[in-house]
């Protein structure tokens, strides 16, 4: 039974396949025929506008997908470029922040090879600043040589303040426009002095100017360097720029004057200065000063010298002879 299904089926087939192959054949020969040419060019004129649109539409389509991955292409484009450009921005951010400390040590070693002490230059590494407090904290210390009392320059050779402390690998400086810093200056245009003090928010003010004096806005102030008899000078050495006069106020009744500055430096921006340390400026060493005190013989202990050296006495001269 089985068999004779299969012999069926196989029958089926092989019909199918030769009425197929004849219907080609067929199709074949007529297509040679001019009748059929012109009917197929016919079909072909009438369905061209509708294949056009199909053309048109799969042209948009593909048109849509490239734009799309256009679209993508652009923005990862876009993105790397985007990157790079923050990348390039940074590096130039970096570079100037570089040339910007390089001139800066650059004016820094300028100054210290025109200058006739022994300096270090030293980093500030902290900040205090508060309406009374001004004081910075440098990367160097007495095992560099520095010590308390030492003067602190800025660029120009423009005082900046005088250390306070001192570690071994730190040291705190004062700063001018500090509420207790007291430098004496002078403008340099009248040779007119002051003492130079910080006030509340950094103002520098020179106060105790002679009122017969005149100095002028636009004046420079210089430390005053002023020497003693006896071996006492001013703790900071002659000629440093303090700063510029802003302001000038007169009272018509008194007898002093009070001049407001313009500090030559920014003192609450300062990053890098350099330390004075071979100046010796206030009181001498205590085996140096002059004493009053005397030996029992009534001489002078050794290496001291008086303190007020007296006057010489003067000379008789003989009496003129009177003529008879």
């Amino acid at each position: 039974m089985n068999s004779l299904l299969a012999n069926g089926t196989t029958r089926r087939r092989g019909v199918a396949y030769v009425l197929l192959l004849a219907t080609t054949l067929i199709l074949m020969a007529f297509s040679s025929t001019p009748a059929v040419g012109e009917l197929q060019r016919g079909v072909g004129f009438a369905f061209r506008p509708i294949q056009g649109a199909l053309n048109d539409v799969a042209k948009g389509v593909t048109s849509v997908f490239g734009a799309l991955t256009e679209m993508d292409q652009l923005r990862a484009a876009n993105s790397a470029l985007l990157q790079e450009n923050q990348r390039l921005t940074a590096e130039n951010q970096r570079l100037s922040e570089i040339k910007r400390e390089n001139d800066q040590l650059t004016a820094l070693l300028q100054l210290r090879s025109g200058l006739s002490w022994t300096t270090v230059a030293g980093q500030v590494i902290a900040r205090e600043q508060s309406e009374f407090r001004r004081v910075v904290t440098l990367d160097q210390g007495s095992d560099r040589g520095i010590n308390v009392g030492n003067v602190v320059i800025a660029a120009g050779g423009a005082l900046a303040g005088r250390v306070t402390e001192v570690g071994p690998t730190f040291s705190r400086v004062q700063l001018m426009n500090d509420s207790e810093s007291t430098v004496v200056g002078q403008v340099q245009t009248s040779a007119a002095t002051g003492e130079v003090v910080g006030q509340l928010g950094g103002v520098l003010v020179m106060q105790n100017i002679d009122a017969t004096e005149r100095p002028r806005i636009g004046d420079e102030v210089v430390t005053a360097g002023i020497e003693l008899s006896g071996g006492v000078r001013s703790p900071y050495p002659k000629g440093l720029l303090i700063g510029q006069v802003v302001d000038v106020r007169r009272d018509a009744n008194a007898v002093v004057q009070t001049a407001y500055l313009e500090p030559a430096v920014e003192l609450d921006k300062l990053e890098y200065v350099l330390v004075i340390t071979d100046y010796e400026g206030g009181l001498p060493p205590a085996g140096e000063q002059p004493t009053t005190q005397t030996n029992p013989d009534g001489t002078l202990p050794d290496s001291e010298q008086p303190f007020i050296t007296p006057s010489p006495e003067p000379t008789p001269r003989p009496s003129p002879t009177k003529r008879p």
